[in-house]
């Protein structure tokens, strides 16, 4: 009986409060992007021409939205189970270097009385660009380094984009991003919090300021095909989600391009920037050879795995071929 009040109470919170209208302005931010892209597409104006727009045949039925669809519930039952947001998160790591500091500091005093609305917004902001540049090296690396590439690949061997997309991520690779995260931005948050404040969550209309980013930021929208540019001014500033599409291409020319999540100020910084044309259309996927090694949700499990103990293998095999040779 405890059990299922339990349920019924955490159901009714996810259909209730900030996390309702999350979804709801999340939906909204959707709609509108479809309808925006679909009015700049040049397609008949149409229903017709709408719905091949908004869904185009055989997306749905997609081995790989298929895939996405399953992979995507398994995930969250895995997450959840593991708790592993909660359990390594950069205010995790900022508790311990707060203790650190106030070990070798133990004279300093603490942080008096609430902290002002100007000084949240300053903590909010560094987390933020802390954040946002420590996401953009860990996905520069995941690009580069082959071990962390076989795993990254789960995200990028979809060949249709379907919004839950982006949750196409392999635990492992959500692992250690919370790591990497934990580790770059978790010292400046024990900074603040020995020195400055008691950092309390920035709410705008009652939604967390990270959140509201999130939505903002059209993760959903940028992981469709949904071609949305934000304008040349913006753009300057905000990685739009059709450049972020371009980072999903299969031709050449677009790899290892447009890395950043919110601010394009970093690939624009590290030359790693390529603005897409007007209304460029784009393949996604791997080679045409390995998509059929991720069209289902146990190989985007395993596939990874399998693929590092060939890299490992193909590794050993070759340092030990060279030590034969140089004997």
């Amino acid at each position: 009986m405890l059990l299922t009040m339990s349920f019924v109470h955490t159901v009714w919170g996810k259909l209730t409060g900030e996390y309702l209208a999350a979804v709801l302005l999340l939906w909204l931010t959707a709609i509108c992007s479809m309808v925006v892209s679909y009015y700049v597409s040049g397609l008949p104006r149409t229903w017709r021409g709408f719905r091949d727009h908004a869904i185009p045949p055989g997306t749905l039925t997609h081995p790989s939205a298929r895939a996405d669809a399953l992979f995507w519930i398994s995930r969250k039952v895995f997450n959840a189970a593991m708790a592993i947001p909660a359990v390594i998160s950069a205010a995790t790591f900022g508790v311990l270097v707060h203790n650190a500091l106030a070990y070798v500091l133990p004279d300093v005093p603490p942080p008096s009385g609430p902290a002002s609305f100007p000084l949240l917004i300053a903590f909010s902001f560094t987390m933020f660009v802390a954040y946002d540049f420590s996401y953009y090296v860990y996905h520069n690396m995941q690009h580069r380094i082959p071990i962390l590439w076989e795993i990254h690949k789960v995200h990028h061997s979809a060949e249709v984009m379907v919004g839950i997309t982006k949750d196409r991520i392999h635990p492992l690779d959500d692992f250690m991003n919370h790591v990497w995260d934990a580790l770059i931005t978790g010292p400046i948050y024990g900074i603040w919090l020995f020195f400055l404040l008691e950092p309390a969550e920035v709410t705008i209309f009652g939604l967390n300021i990270y959140v509201l980013r999130n939505i903002l930021m059209l993760d959903l929208v940028r992981h469709t095909h949904y071609k949305i540019s934000f304008g040349k001014v913006v753009n300057a500033v905000v990685l739009c989600p059709h450049w972020h599409q371009l980072h999903h291409s299969t031709k050449p020319k677009h790899y290892d391009k447009n890395f950043g999540l919110m601010l394009s100020v970093w690939d624009r910084m590290f030359h790693t920037l390529m603005v897409p044309e007007p209304n460029e259309d784009f393949s996604f996927g791997l080679t045409p050879e390995e998509h059929p090694e991720y069209r289902s949700a146990t190989r985007l499990w395993l596939t990874p795995f399998v693929k590092i103990y060939a890299l490992l293998t193909r590794s050993h095999a070759e340092r030990q071929a060279g030590v034969h040779d140089n004997a």
